[in-house]
């Protein structure tokens, strides 16, 4: 782990995303909740919180939008004595790396693009990609993927290609390790590419079933999510139909008991519910509920 120069942070104007995660340092392994405790071993105190969010897994990915991007990040600038050349456009980018984390060290701070940055948030720090962009990030190992809005720059290792939010890099089974090998892929709104098929969320919610509507419908069904902000639900439910696109017609949203779960079906029986909740599985890498309603 490096620090970075007086200097170097002045010419980033701002930039707090410095290296933020040292590798060799060895991660507790005391976990609760499926969420790493804090303790020994985080490089600098970094860390997750006290008391994160319940249900990460569950937190929806950034929804990619069009954003203006700001011209004050687009300037060359030289971090660790390395000099970087910021895209001024929003275009196609392909490239395989490693991918690190940083928490509640750097949790309330300003980023790059003047935003704070929130370890809770699908966010995450590039030295050269546009500023706001999203892209997709695939761990090659288990295969898990997530959608992030890119708001920070970083990290300045010459191993690293990005730097995830906590939630990120929860999400992505990176946590463990620390970092991982991943793929990063551009995803540019309102153009159809591999990138990105999904529609934006006001298009959805003029197509989909009401809540209501959907609670009238008995049957047999697979609960990929609940959420307590139907905002939420609706956000999750357009990355499940971009995902999912076999079964994108049969997705819904249930309101009951103060939440609203995002549900596949119905089936026939318990039998194909249990097999399209294999196929779901080995896809999202979660595990759908199977519910009779």
């Amino acid at each position: 782990m490096q620090v970075i120069s007086l200097t170097a942070l002045l010419i980033l104007s701002g930039c707090s995303s410095i290296p933020k995660m040292d590798t060799s340092e060895q991660i507790s392994s005391s976990t609760s909740g499926g969420v790493t405790k804090r303790g020994g071993g985080y490089y600098l105190d970094d860390g997750p919180g006290d008391n994160p969010p319940p249900n990460l897994v569950a937190l929806p990915d950034a929804v990619p939008r069009d954003e203006p991007l700001r011209k004050a990040n687009m300037r060359p600038y030289v971090a660790l004595g390395k000099s970087y050349t910021p895209m001024t456009v929003l275009e196609p980018y392909k490239e395989r790396g490693i991918a690190s984390w940083y928490g509640r060290r750097y949790h309330g701070q300003k980023t790059a693009s003047g935003e704070v940055y929130d370890m809770y948030a699908m966010t995450a720090a590039h030295p050269v990609l546009p500023l706001p962009s999203y892209v997709r990030v695939t761990n090659i190992k288990n295969g898990k993927s997530v959608v992030v809005r890119v708001n920070d720059r970083g990290p300045f290792h010459s191993d690293r290609l990005i730097d995830l939010s906590y939630t990120a890099a929860y999400k992505l089974g990176v946590l463990g390790g620390g970092s991982a090998g991943v793929e990063v892929e551009s995803i540019l709104p309102g153009k159809k590419s591999v990138l990105q098929a999904v529609a934006t969320p006001s298009v959805v919610k003029s197509t989909m079933a009401s809540p209501a509507a959907a609670d009238n419908i008995s049957g047999i069904y697979l609960q990929l999510g609940a959420f307590s902000i139907f905002d939420n639900a609706d956000n999750f439910l357009v990355r499940m139909r971009a995902e999912l696109s076999s079964v994108a017609d049969t997705l819904s949203i249930s309101s009951r008991d103060g939440l609203f779960r995002v549900h596949v079906g119905p089936y026939a029986d318990q039998t194909l519910a249990q097999q399209a909740a294999n196929k779901i599985a080995q896809v999202l890498a979660i595990k759908p509920v199977l519910l009779m309603r």
